[in-house]
C-alpha cells in the first residue's frame, strides 16, 4: 500500500512518510555537520529522514544479535527508554517469557497453544463472528494478533483510526479485545489503517517517542521546526539548530547562561504563577499577622478573620494588631502603639519587602525580553541600512559591521536578560559586588550601543556612526564575555550561594 505523495506535501509535523513500517527504508541523509557553540560540546542535527535512519541502526544493531521480527524489537526497545544494553542484557540474562510479558508482546520463540485462543476466533460452519461489531465474516475478512484475538478489517481500521487520530497513540496501542494487553505492531497497523494521512500520523508518534525516550536527542523547541539535536553526552550546553534557534540542551529552554537549568525552571514557575496578579496584590491585599496568608479587604469592616483553617486570627484591618480590644474600652487604633503592633508591621514589612524584590528583579527581566524583541526586528532595518551604505560608495563586505553589531546586541540582551534571574537568587558577598559591577558596564554599553543602531544614517556622519557602532560592539562583546566567565568562575570555586526565593 503506497502513501499519496501529495498528501506528504501538505503535512508539515514531525514525522516520517512511507509504508516500511520496519524502518530499513535507504533515506538520504541531510544531517549537518556539528554546529559546536564550544570546542567541548559536540551535536549533530537531524532531519526526520535522519531520525528513521538512526532508529533503524539501533534495530538492526539489536536484530543481529537477538534475530527477532523489527516491529518486535522496536517495542521492546521503546520499553526500555530506547538503551539497547538493557534491552540485550535483559534478553539473555533474565527470564525472556517474563521480559516479552512484560512488553505485552507474544514471544516468537514460542507458539501460542491453540486451546488457549479465544473461540471465536474458530471458524464454525466456514464463517467468523467479529466481537467488535458482532458481524459474521468469511475468515478472509478477519484478521488479528499473534494473541488470537480476531476482528474484521472495517473494525481494525475504525479502531486503530480512533487511536492515532483522536487519542494520540502510537507506541501502545493495545489489541482491541477485552483485558488484552499485547501491542499491534507497526507492521499491523500499517497494513490494517486505509488512510495515508493516518499512517504519517502514526510514524509520526512513532519518531516522537522515539525522540521524547532517548535521552541523547532532543527536538528543536523553535515552532515549526521539524529538526532534532543528537548529542554523545547529556549537559547544560547551548545548540545551535539549522533554523539558526540556540536552546539549552539540557532543559530546552533557550540558552540561559548564566543561570543554571534547576533556578531557572523556579523562575519560570515563578513568574507564571506570580507576575500577573503581584501588582494587584501589592496594592490591594495585606498578610496576617499571624499565619502570613494574604488577605483582601471586601467590605467597610475593619475586623479580620483569617480564613486559614489552621489559623481563624481575629485582627484590625488599619493596625493588623489584635481585635479583642477593639470592641472595648481599650480601644486605641487611633494611636500609634509601637508595642502591640510592632511584630504585625515587622512581619508586614518583611512580606512587602521580600514582594518589591520579586517585582524588581521581574521588571527588569521582563524589560531585557520586551527589548530583546525589538532588537530581533532590527534585522530588518539594518538590512535597509546596509543598503543605503552600499549607495555611499561602501562594499558589501563594509557594511557587515552593522549585522554583526545587531548579533551582539541580541547576545548581550539574552545575557542581560539571565543575570537578572541569577541575581534574584544570589546571596550578598564579595564577589556578587563584582558581579553586579560587570552587569552593570554591560548594561550600560548595551543601550548606547542600541542607540547607535537606531539612528538615521546620513552622508556626513556614516564615518562616525561606523567607528562609534565598531568600538561599541567590540566593547559589550568583551564585556559579556567578561561576565560570564566570572560566573563560571564562581561556580567552579563555589563562589555563589543561592537562596530560597
Amino acid at each position: 500500500m503506497e502513501i499519496d505523495e501529495d498528501s506528504l506535501c501538505e503535512d508539515s509535523g514531525n514525522e516520517t512518510s512511507g509504508d516500511d513500517v520496519d524502518f530499513n527504508v535507504e533515506v538520504e541523509s541531510t544531517a549537518k555537520d556539528p554546529q559546536p557553540y564550544d570546542d567541548e560540546y559536540q551535536y549533530e542535527v537531524l532531519s526526520t529522514s535522519d531520525i528513521v535512519q538512526y532508529m533503524s541502526d539501533i534495530i538492526d544493531e539489536v536484530n543481529n544479535v537477538v534475530q527477532l521480527p523489527p516491529t518486535t524489537t522496536r517495542i521492546l526497545l521503546n520499553y526500555f527508554n530506547w538503551d539497547k544494553e538493557k534491552l540485550m542484557e535483559r534478553f539473555f540474562d533474565g527470564d525472556q517469557d517474563e521480559l516479552f510479558k512484560e512488553a505485552n508482546v507474544i514471544n516468537p520463540f514460542k507458539s501460542l497453544p491453540h486451546a488457549t485462543r479465544p473461540k471465536f476466533s474458530l471458524k464454525i460452519k466456514g464463517t467468523e463472528e467479529c466481537d467488535i461489531c458482532f458481524m459474521v465474516c468469511a475468515p478472509a475478512h478477519m484478521t488479528g494478533l499473534e494473541c488470537g484475538h480476531r476482528f474484521c478489517y472495517q473494525c481494525w481500521n475504525e479502531y486503530l483510526t480512533t487511536k492515532v487520530v483522536e487519542e494520540g497513540v502510537g507506541q501502545t496501542i493495545a489489541c482491541p479485545a477485552l483485558n488484552c494487553p499485547i501491542l499491534v505492531d507497526d507492521e499491523t497497523v500499517m497494513r490494517l489503517v486505509k488512510d495515508s494521512r493516518v499512517k504519517i500520523k502514526y510514524q509520526h508518534l512513532i519518531t516522537n517517542s522515539f525522540i521524547e525516550c532517548n535521552r541523547l536527542l532532543r527536538w528543536c523547541p523553535s515552532p515549526d521546526c521539524n529538526y532534532a539535536v543528537k548529542v554523545s553526552y547529556v549537559d547544560a550546553k547551548p545548540v545551535t539548530c539549522i533554523c539558526t534557534h540556540v536552546f539549552c540542551f539540557s532543559c530546552g529552554e533557550n540558552w540561559h547562561d548564566p543561570v543554571k537549568c534547576s533556578l531557572l525552571k523556579k523562575w519560570i514557575k515563578k513568574c507564571d504563577d506570580d507576575s500577573e496578579t503581584s501588582n494587584w496584590i501589592s496594592a490591594n491585599t495585606k498578610e496576617c499577622p499571624k499565619c502570613g496568608a494574604t488577605i483582601e479587604k471586601d467590605g467597610g469592616c475593619n475586623h479580620m478573620v483569617c480564613k486559614n483553617q489552621n489559623c481563624k486570627a481575629d485582627f484590625c484591618w488599619v493596625c493588623l494588631g489584635s481585635w479583642e480590644p477593639h470592641g472595648s474600652s481599650w480601644y486605641n487604633c487611633n494611636k500609634y502603639d509601637e508595642d502591640e503592633a510592632k511584630a504585625a508591621r515587622d512581619a508586614q514589612e518583611r512580606s512587602r519587602a521580600a514582594l518589591q524584590r520579586y517585582l524588581f528583579y521581574c521588571n527588569r527581566y521582563m524589560n531585557h525580553m520586551q527589548s530583546l524583541k525589538f532588537e530581533h526586528k532590527l534585522y530588518s532595518s539594518v538590512k535597509d541600512k546596509m543598503e543605503e551604505m552600499q549607495q555611499h560608495n561602501m562594499s558589501w563586505i563594509e557594511v557587515q559591521f552593522l549585522k554583526k553589531a545587531v548579533d551582539i546586541l541580541c547576545k548581550c540582551r539574552q545575557t542581560l536578560m539571565y543575570t537578572y534571574v541569577f541575581a534574584y537568587y544570589l546571596k550578598k558577598n564579595n564577589q556578587s559586588v563584582i558581579f553586579e559591577d560587570n552587569q552593570k558596564d554591560l548594561e550600560r554599553a548595551t543601550e548606547l550601543l542600541s542607540e547607535y543602531l537606531e539612528r538615521d544614517i546620513t552622508q556626513e556622519n556614516l564615518v562616525d556612526i561606523k567607528q562609534k557602532v565598531q568600538d561599541k560592539y567590540r566593547y559589550c562583546d568583551g564585556r559579556r564575555k567578561a561576565l560570564l566567565d566570572h560566573v563560571h568562575e564562581g561556580y567552579e570555586k563555589d563562589w555563589w550561594v543561592c537562596k530560597e526565593a
